[in-house]
């Protein structure tokens, strides 16, 4: 049921007065891709060398938020539309803090990708498609996932048993399959950089 008779309460310091105090531009990095692609890893990566250009960024891992926020979503189509949803809102509110924010989720549907760009302002929004072949996400699986997918222990499982719509018009796509960490790492931050995100 939604919330009724609420109106927003406005603070009285503007993400601008914030971005000036942090000494950046607050904005959203969107990696989405197949489990295993190595959005998180990449993800941290970028986290790594954006402070230590002295930018403040924070990771939201799809594993991390089901530990929490989310601990009582399933995988369900329309489970995993209100995990993005909710992961959306979120990085409203962090971005309007004035933070970088870094999301790594698999986020399979364009629909939802689409979404979560419209709740941020024009330019605050990039979308990463991690690419990468499934042989070697599967390769890469040390969790197994894929495995009890294909044996059905477990249901909706991207790329498998569920779809993956690949981004249309992303900002970036990475070829992970083909990338060392560092080298797709540069190339997140040369085109932050050529994109005056980072001005250094």
């Amino acid at each position: 049921m939604r919330s009724t008779h609420i109106t927003w309460q406005k603070g009285g310091i503007t993400r601008e007065q914030r971005e000036q105090l942090l000494g950046q531009k607050s904005f959203c990095l969107w990696f989405t891709g197949l489990s295993g692609s190595g959005k998180s890893t990449l993800a941290a990566t970028v986290e790594k060398e954006l402070y230590k250009r002295g930018r403040l960024a924070y990771i939201l891992d799809g594993d991390n938020i089901r530990h929490g926020l989310n601990g009582d979503l399933g995988f369900s189509e329309a489970e995993r539309r209100e995990n993005i949803r909710r992961v959306a809102e979120l990085t409203r509110l962090f971005t309007d803090a004035g933070l970088i924010v870094l999301t790594a989720f698999i986020s399979p549907f364009r629909a939802e990708r689409q979404m979560a760009r419209k709740s941020l302002e024009p330019g605050r929004f990039i979308e990463i498609y991690v690419r990468c072949p499934l042989e070697i996400c599967e390769q890469r699986d040390v969790k197994g996932l894929y495995k009890k997918a294909r044996s059905r222990e477990i249901p909706d499982f991207t790329g498998i048993s569920s779809p993956y719509e690949a981004p249309e018009n992303p900002e970036l796509v990475i070829d992970s399959g083909q990338l060392t960490e560092s080298e797709a790492g540069d190339i997140i931050i040369q085109y932050l950089k050529d994109k005056g995100y980072l001005q250094e």
